[in-house]
């Protein structure tokens, strides 16, 4: 048993929420290209693309994160491909996250009346353009609260990057906690840390809502 201070304790979780927010800042980055890359390719070809983006959603939001970490950890050593914690984490909760976002976006395009696409055309917009000037600017302004929401889930959901081995701020709990035997304590503190990360987003994306429904 290792006696630690609480103040030890507490910088030591500290330095972990670093890796954290490196976590979620990749895989969010990596998780809103993929989906508009994935929203333009569903309203490009919407045969073949919507059916494409519907089984890439489904596959997706239908199997456990944990799973996918799993998979991507110990699958691409099978086929020569070594990957490190982070790369493993990264590389699944970016795939996550981008089904997740392409769904949330595509909720947010559909919701623009079809009168803005057909005025866009009228005036010559080839789709990309009408995308670009028409569509994505007002649909951004539904999107940005349910995309903040999402967010703070995608920040807890770090936590399952444990698992493989990454380093982030549960991993970091875990070790101390089994280096003092003080879990609760140890516990507590890993969760106040995230309730601080996640609050102001939460409460960030409620009023941002219930700006955006009072504007419209």
């Amino acid at each position: 048993m290792i006696t630690l201070s609480l103040f030890d304790i507490f910088m030591f979780l500290l330095r972990a929420v670093r890796w954290t927010l490196l976590l979620a800042g990749i895989a969010f980055a990596g998780g809103g290209i993929s989906a508009v890359l994935l929203l333009l390719f569903r309203y490009s070809w919407p045969r073949f693309g919507g059916q494409f983006v519907r089984l890439y959603v489904d596959l997706f939001q239908g199997t456990p994160l944990l799973l996918q970490l799993f998979l991507v950890f110990f699958g691409l050593p099978l086929i020569g491909i070594e990957v490190s914690p982070l790369l493993a984490a990264g590389t699944a909760l970016t795939l996550y996250a981008s089904a997740f976002l392409v769904e949330i976006w595509r909720g947010c395009v559909d919701s623009i009346p079809r009168g803005q696409w057909d005025a866009s055309a009228s005036l010559g917009l080839r789709f990309v353009m009408q995308m670009r000037l028409v569509i994505l600017p007002q649909a951004l302004r539904v999107a940005v609260p349910p995309t903040v929401g999402f967010l703070v889930q995608l920040v807890k959901s770090t936590a399952l990057a444990s698992i493989v081995g990454f380093d982030e701020l549960t991993r970091s709990g875990q070790i101390v906690a089994n280096a003092t035997f003080e879990p609760f304590t140890i516990y507590g503190l890993v969760a106040l840390i995230y309730f601080v990360i996640c609050y102001p987003l939460s409460e960030g994306a409620r009023r941002l809502e219930m700006r955006l429904g009072r504007s419209r």
